[in-house]
Protein backbone atom coordinates (compact mmCIF):
# COMPACT_ATOMS: atom_id res chain seq x y z
CA UNK A 1 0.00 0.00 0.00
CA UNK A 2 1.15 3.36 -0.88
CA UNK A 3 1.66 6.31 1.61
CA UNK A 4 -1.09 8.79 1.43
CA UNK A 5 0.64 11.94 1.61
CA UNK A 6 -0.96 15.49 2.03
CA UNK A 7 0.22 19.67 2.27
CA UNK A 8 -1.35 21.76 4.36
CA UNK A 9 -0.57 25.36 3.25
CA UNK A 10 -1.03 28.79 4.39
CA UNK A 11 0.90 31.58 5.21
CA UNK A 12 0.29 31.56 8.94
CA UNK A 13 1.00 34.80 9.84
CA UNK A 14 0.44 34.45 12.45
CA UNK A 15 -1.17 30.66 13.38
CA UNK A 16 -4.51 30.84 14.52
CA UNK A 17 -6.00 27.88 16.34
CA UNK A 18 -8.02 27.54 13.46
CA UNK A 19 -5.00 26.45 11.67
CA UNK A 20 -3.99 24.22 14.56
CA UNK A 21 -7.67 22.53 14.14
CA UNK A 22 -7.23 22.04 10.37
CA UNK A 23 -3.63 20.11 10.94
CA UNK A 24 -4.66 18.27 13.74
CA UNK A 25 -7.43 16.54 11.78
CA UNK A 26 -5.73 16.32 8.36
CA UNK A 27 -2.76 14.78 9.99
CA UNK A 28 -5.31 12.15 11.28
CA UNK A 29 -6.41 11.48 7.72
CA UNK A 30 -3.28 11.27 6.00
CA UNK A 31 -0.17 9.02 6.76
CA UNK A 32 2.46 11.79 6.40
CA UNK A 33 0.86 15.85 6.61
CA UNK A 34 3.37 18.71 5.31
CA UNK A 35 2.28 22.31 6.85
CA UNK A 36 4.01 24.41 4.62
CA UNK A 37 4.65 27.99 4.79
CA UNK A 38 4.22 30.30 2.08
CA UNK A 39 5.02 33.32 0.90
CA UNK A 40 2.15 35.12 -0.31
CA UNK A 41 2.95 38.16 -2.99
CA UNK A 42 -0.46 39.68 -2.29
CA UNK A 43 -0.06 39.95 1.08
CA UNK A 44 2.42 42.55 3.92
CA UNK A 45 3.55 39.83 6.55
CA UNK A 46 4.07 40.92 10.25
CA UNK A 47 6.35 37.87 10.72
CA UNK A 48 9.28 36.83 9.11
CA UNK A 49 8.91 32.97 7.49
CA UNK A 50 11.27 31.91 9.76
CA UNK A 51 9.35 32.58 12.59
CA UNK A 52 6.12 31.79 11.19
CA UNK A 53 7.60 27.92 10.95
CA UNK A 54 9.12 27.81 14.09
CA UNK A 55 5.91 28.86 16.21
CA UNK A 56 4.03 26.25 13.77
CA UNK A 57 6.33 23.73 15.25
CA UNK A 58 5.72 24.97 18.89
CA UNK A 59 2.24 24.96 18.21
CA UNK A 60 1.95 21.25 16.63
CA UNK A 61 4.24 19.88 19.85
CA UNK A 62 1.95 21.78 22.38
CA UNK A 63 -1.31 21.42 20.52
CA UNK A 64 -1.90 17.08 20.76
CA UNK A 65 -1.20 16.82 16.63
CA UNK A 66 -0.62 13.35 16.31
CA UNK A 67 0.92 11.83 13.48
CA UNK A 68 3.82 12.26 10.84
CA UNK A 69 4.15 15.83 10.35
CA UNK A 70 6.81 18.21 8.76
CA UNK A 71 6.64 21.50 8.98
CA UNK A 72 8.64 23.24 6.57
CA UNK A 73 9.03 26.72 4.22
CA UNK A 74 8.45 27.29 0.59
CA UNK A 75 8.95 30.44 -1.15
CA UNK A 76 9.70 29.82 -4.96
CA UNK A 77 7.81 28.30 -7.45
CA UNK A 78 4.32 26.63 -7.58
CA UNK A 79 3.00 25.21 -4.49
CA UNK A 80 2.58 21.96 -6.83
CA UNK A 81 6.18 21.56 -7.17
CA UNK A 82 6.67 21.51 -3.44
CA UNK A 83 3.54 18.87 -3.50
CA UNK A 84 5.21 16.65 -6.35
CA UNK A 85 8.66 16.78 -4.71
CA UNK A 86 7.80 15.23 -1.59
CA UNK A 87 4.87 13.29 -2.87
CA UNK A 88 2.01 14.54 -2.25
CA UNK A 89 -1.22 13.86 -4.16
CA UNK A 90 -3.57 16.01 -1.82
CA UNK A 91 -3.74 19.76 -0.89
CA UNK A 92 -5.60 20.31 2.23
CA UNK A 93 -7.32 23.91 2.28
CA UNK A 94 -9.68 25.26 5.54
CA UNK A 95 -12.10 26.56 4.00
CA UNK A 96 -14.41 28.97 6.56
CA UNK A 97 -16.94 30.77 4.27
CA UNK A 98 -18.16 31.20 0.64
CA UNK A 99 -15.67 33.74 -0.03
CA UNK A 100 -12.85 31.39 0.78
CA UNK A 101 -14.68 29.11 -1.46
CA UNK A 102 -14.74 31.24 -4.47
CA UNK A 103 -11.06 31.96 -3.84
CA UNK A 104 -9.81 28.50 -3.46
CA UNK A 105 -11.51 26.62 -6.33
CA UNK A 106 -10.08 27.86 -9.50
CA UNK A 107 -6.66 27.29 -7.71
CA UNK A 108 -7.76 23.68 -7.19
CA UNK A 109 -8.98 23.40 -10.46
CA UNK A 110 -5.31 24.73 -11.56
CA UNK A 111 -3.46 22.85 -9.23
CA UNK A 112 -5.17 19.23 -10.34
CA UNK A 113 -4.39 20.42 -14.17
CA UNK A 114 -0.82 21.16 -13.54
CA UNK A 115 0.36 18.43 -11.32
CA UNK A 116 -2.71 15.99 -10.91
CA UNK A 117 -2.67 17.32 -7.33
CA UNK A 118 -6.14 17.21 -5.74
CA UNK A 119 -7.51 20.07 -3.08
CA UNK A 120 -9.48 18.84 -0.45
CA UNK A 121 -11.61 21.44 1.49
CA UNK A 122 -12.10 20.73 5.64
CA UNK A 123 -14.75 23.07 7.12
CA UNK A 124 -13.78 24.70 10.70
CA UNK A 125 -14.42 23.84 13.84
CA UNK A 126 -17.46 26.51 14.58
CA UNK A 127 -15.62 27.87 17.65
CA UNK A 128 -13.04 28.84 14.76
CA UNK A 129 -14.89 29.62 12.05
CA UNK A 130 -14.54 33.53 12.02
CA UNK A 131 -11.15 34.22 13.15
CA UNK A 132 -8.57 34.84 10.43
CA UNK A 133 -4.99 35.78 10.96
CA UNK A 134 -5.65 39.36 9.52
CA UNK A 135 -8.45 39.57 12.41
CA UNK A 136 -5.50 38.44 14.61
CA UNK A 137 -2.94 40.87 13.50
CA UNK A 138 -5.22 43.82 13.74
CA UNK A 139 -6.05 43.10 17.49
CA UNK A 140 -2.97 42.22 18.50
CA UNK A 141 -1.61 45.57 16.36
CA UNK A 142 -4.20 47.28 18.56
CA UNK A 143 -2.84 45.65 21.87
CA UNK A 144 -5.70 43.54 22.03
CA UNK A 145 -5.76 40.17 23.98
CA UNK A 146 -5.50 37.42 21.43
CA UNK A 147 -4.93 34.65 23.07
CA UNK A 148 -8.65 33.21 22.84
CA UNK A 149 -7.36 33.04 18.96
CA UNK A 150 -4.54 31.40 18.73
CA UNK A 151 -2.28 28.57 19.93
CA UNK A 152 -0.32 29.20 23.07
CA UNK A 153 2.84 29.89 21.60
CA UNK A 154 2.14 31.95 19.64
CA UNK A 155 -0.16 34.04 22.69
CA UNK A 156 3.35 34.13 24.67
CA UNK A 157 5.65 34.92 21.34
CA UNK A 158 2.77 38.30 20.99
CA UNK A 159 3.04 38.57 24.84
CA UNK A 160 6.43 38.93 25.06
CA UNK A 161 6.78 41.66 23.21
CA UNK A 162 9.31 39.47 20.59
CA UNK A 163 7.90 41.68 18.01
CA UNK A 164 6.91 45.22 17.33
CA UNK A 165 3.68 44.67 15.83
Amino acid sequence: MSSRIAVVPGSFDPPTLGHLDVIRRAAALYDQLHVLVVHNPGKEAMLPIAQRQTLLEQSIAEGGVEGDVIVAAWSMGLLVDYATDVGAGVLVKGIRSQVDVAYETPMAIVNRHLAHVETVFLLPDPAHALVSSSLVRQVASLGGDVSPFVPPAVARFLDTGARDI
